[in-house]
This record gives C-alpha cells, structure tokens and sequence, in this order.
C-alpha cells in the first residue's frame, strides 16, 4: 500500500514542469520587487547624480562584487571542507552566475542549481549536504557581527551560540542522524536499497571549518561597507553610530535569509533595519540609502549573471 502511494507521488511528481514553474516564480519576483519600489516612491527623497555621485556609486559597486565573489569562495570552501578538494570544476564562477536566482520567490532555485551542479561532478551527498549547509554558515557570520550588540545588553552574547556547532563532530553527528532517518525511510517504505558507506561519501577534512568561515565573515563586512558607503551620501555617521549600523544591518540581513518566500529577503531586510532601531537613528536617510544600496546590489547580481541568463535565454530560442 505504501509502496503504490509513493509510485504515484513519483509519477505525479514527473508530470510537473518545474521548468515552467521557475520562470513563473522568476517573473513574480520581478513584479514583487517593482510593486516594492514604486509603492514607497512618495517616501524615497533622494536625488542622484551620477556625475556628481560616482564615486559613492562606484566604491559601493566594487563592495558588492566582492562581497558575491567572498560567497563564491566560502562555498567552494564548504564543498573541500567536506570532502570534496578533489573537484576540478570552476565552482566560484558557476556560484557567480547562479547568484541572480535567489531572488525568485522561496529563495531556494539557486540552491537547486548549485546542488545539480555539484551532484554532476560529484556525489548527490556531497552536493546535499555543501548546500544544505551554507546557508548556516552566512547565518553563522552574521550573528557573530550582530553580537558586538552585547557593549549595548549582555542578551546579544547568545547570539554567538551557532557558532558552537561549526564543528566536525556535531556537524557530522547531525549528518550521521540524517542518514540513519533516510534508511530507516527506505525500509518502511520497502523502496530498492540505496545504502552506501556514509564516511567514504562525506570525509569532513577538519575540526572548524576556519577557511570558510573567514570568507563569510569577508562576505557580511563587505556587504555592509556597500550599504555604508550608501548612508555616508545621505547621513553623517559618528564613530559610535557606526557598530550601531552593523549591529542593525547583521540582524536584519540575518532575518532576511532566515524568512521564506522573500526574494534575496526583499522587504524583510529592509522592513527591519528601519524597525529596529527605533528613534535611535532618523529614518529618512536610512530609507534612502536601503533603497540606493538595493538598487546596486541587485545591478551587482543581474551584471555578474548576465552570461547565465543570456545562456538559458538562447537555449529557448
């Protein structure tokens, strides 16, 4: 009985266009971002010239492109990490052009990109679990800058916890737990044995995982010196202000990776920078500058995966 409930499940499955489903979400990502923008356009009150601006434009431009490109490395990182230093393939350039696909909705295409990709080279372990888990490292990165709240309330220090479980032993006793569910999946079910030797699949090399780490800690500094660079063209910030900024901006960069269904957290992220602080910060050049910075960070992302999309475009033609 379970058997035949599962071959229908697959069969239904097959008959879906998941092809057609992407570009569905892709376009409703589009709308999503472009009914954002034009419904808060009587709140957005800055003026930007690009001659007069280049500068502000331009150093927040190279802070975003290297902060896709500190992403890129810390997933390459995360891959050898567990096991998979062996693959030979460009994995930091096919990050790059991926990266435009985490902003159609429920924030995961770019994840089933990345997990194809690897799994053709690799092992769908491998593959699985690098995916899986990068994401938690971003997480991980971003708590830790959000933690210097704690010169503010001591409530903050619980915010380096995560951190904790970056090891080699709790991320394979995880793993390990995962596996042994999977099996016990595939008896009940009575499905053919897939079994394999879980340690000749995924070798964590490691204790900490410092390398990929560093990078993501790269990629969220990088991030917010593109959103800084920002502010300084609309708000004069004091040296006190400035760790204030980061604080807000790791939490609510957080919160936006964290909720589901918000393309590259659009709305989420902003929404709480600009509640979080309360009146501690005025909230006019802080709008502002949410606005520019989306606007370069989301260039940034479309100008790097052009090659990517140009790619997919002539192959429907």
């Amino acid at each position: 009985m379970k058997l035949k409930i599962y071959t229908r499940f697959s069969e239904f499955l097959k008959k879906i266009n998941f092809g057609f489903l992407k570009k569905i979400f892709f376009l409703i990502g589009l709308s999503y971002f472009c009914i954002y923008f034009f419904s808060r356009n009587d709140q957005i009150f800055f003026n930007i010239s690009f001659e007069k601006d280049r500068n502000i434009i331009f150093l927040s431009l190279l802070f975003c492109i290297l902060s896709v490109y500190l992403n890129a490395f810390a997933w390459k990182s995360i891959v050898s990490w567990f096991g998979g230093g062996d693959i030979k393939r460009n994995l930091v350039s096919f990050y790059v052009l991926t990266n435009v696909l985490k902003y159609v909705p429920g924030g995961i295409w770019h994840f089933v990109e990345r997990f194809n990709f690897v799994k053709n080279i690799s092992s769908p372990q491998l593959a699985f679990y690098s995916t899986l888990i990068e994401p938690y490292f971003m997480l991980c990165a971003s708590f830790l800058f959000a933690s210097i709240g704690v010169i503010f309330s001591p409530i903050y220090l619980f915010l380096v916890v995560p951190l904790i479980f970056l090891n080699r032993k709790l991320i394979y006793f995880i793993l390990r737990s995962l596996e042994l569910l999977k099996s016990k999946a595939v008896g009940v079910l009575k499905l053919p044995n897939s079994q394999y030797q879980f340690k000749q699949t995924i070798k964590i090399i490691s204790f900490f995982p410092m390398k990929a780490f560093l990078f993501e800690i790269g990629f969220i500094l990088s991030k917010f010196m593109g959103f800084f660079v920002c502010v300084s063209k609309f708000y004069s910030v004091n040296h006190n202000e400035i760790f204030f900024l980061l604080i807000i901006f790791s939490l609510s960069w957080a919160v936006g990776l964290i909720v589901p269904l918000a393309p590259s957290g659009f709305g989420v992220f902003e929404a709480c920078f600009l509640l979080f602080p309360g009146r501690t910060i005025p909230l006019d050049p802080m709008l502002d500058s949410l606005v520019l910075y989306r606007i370069i960070s989301t260039s940034v992302d479309l100008l790097l995966s052009f090659p990517y999309l140009f790619r997919k475009i002539l192959k429907k033609i």
